[in-house]
């Protein structure tokens, strides 16, 4: 099992966060990415940080978009589309989604609207 499975989902978001302001980007477009993948309102995200969810747990909590295997592409030298595991596939469309926001891709092109 690898070792994201069991890190909270509280300890990478400010990473996020921080990916995203240093490109311009706001933490009100970060979660409305999050939003999209996951289903998670603000509220639900602040629950998820104060509860110290690990990232299994916040996945599987999660009502993934429909739309979620539209996302493709590299995220650390592996296609996105080709994760065999369903729950390291979720967290990689994450990281390729605020990958996409801290590029300055166009939101509507990032939920894949």
């Amino acid at each position: 099992m690898s070792r994201i499975f069991t890190t909270s989902f509280a300890s990478v978001y400010p990473l996020y966060v921080a990916k995203v302001e240093r490109k311009g980007r706001t933490k009100a477009e970060l979660d409305e990415v999050i939003e999209w993948l996951t289903g998670f309102d603000r509220p639900a995200l602040d629950e998820h940080i104060a509860a110290g969810t690990t990232f299994e747990d916040f996945f599987a909590d999660a009502r993934l978009n429909p739309h979620a295997s539209a996302i493709t592409g590299v995220v650390c030298g592996v296609r996105v589309e080709e994760i065999d595991d369903p729950l390291m596939q979720k967290i990689r469309y994450l990281d390729k989604l605020v990958d996409e926001l801290a590029k300055g891709k166009a939101m509507e092109k990032v939920l894949r609207a």
